[in-house]
């Protein structure tokens, strides 16, 4: 043997090579509890997850949604259902009265900046709007443009939601957990081509950090003159 070979082989007694990290585990499948359950032929909730809606009067010239004020695609959505306040299709009626108005009243207008992503995967950007509403409620939509020029309302989605993300072709939301403080609802919204409509997908509870303080109080702080107050939230309620 030469000697670089017999380098080679001493190299590999050194510090530092691999070495075993002991006995594998053995993997458990799952194991599945009270085989015996019957199965179910109607779920006993219907949440409205699945519900899309056509936009009548919208036209969208080329699929292109970009071209179409959102403001009016919210408009020509609220005026097809003008008495629904509840379902997929419901607003407080005080926000579809905002709604109405967008047009003369702008600073009032509860349509917040849009967004477009292709949600679906078939080229062409869909449009995703948030809409505030009373108690700290946000209605999040998405609407797709069809084939043949139109719009349809393809997710709808309201809760006291603290922050939405965009991860690929999902849309992520994250909501308030009422019953536990300190904890929040992440739910992924993803395509579904059987349904036509994009469905929540994963849905987990996450644990929230606490904010951290930005800046030490002074010891001696100064009163204000006059009491100072948060200001309302917008839309008062409902």
């Amino acid at each position: 043997m030469s000697a670089a070979g017999v380098a080679l082989l001493t190299g590999c007694g050194d510090a530092g090579g691999l070495e075993s990290a002991g006995a594998t585990p053995t993997a458990e499948g799952p194991q599945q509890l009270w085989p015996e359950l019957p199965d179910i032929s109607a779920p006993p909730v219907d949440y409205g997850e699945s519900d899309t809606a056509r936009i009548p009067g919208i036209k969208v010239p080329d699929g292109n949604v970009r071209t179409v004020s959102p403001v009016k695609i919210v408009q020509a959505d609220v005026a097809a259902h003008p008495e629904q306040i509840t379902g997929a299709d419901g607003l407080y009626r005080q926000t579809a009265d905002q709604i109405r108005d967008c047009g003369t009243q702008p600073k009032s207008c509860p349509v917040l900046q849009p967004y477009y992503r292709d949600l679906t995967g078939d080229g062409k950007d869909e449009l995703i709007v948030a809409i505030r509403m009373p108690g700290q409620q946000t209605a999040i939509r998405v609407y797709l443009p069809d084939k043949d020029g139109g719009l349809t309302r393809v997710m709808t989605y309201s809760d006291a939601i603290v922050r939405v993300e965009l991860a690929g072709r999902d849309l992520v939301t994250r909501a308030v957990s009422a019953g536990i403080p300190g904890y929040e609802y992440r739910t992924a919204w993803s395509w579904d081509g059987r349904q036509h409509a994009i469905l929540p997908t994963r849905d987990e509870i996450i644990r929230v950090k606490p904010a951290t303080p930005t800046s030490t109080p002074p010891s001696s702080p100064t009163p204000s003159p006059t009491p100072t107050s948060d200001s309302p939230s917008p839309g008062g309620t409902p």
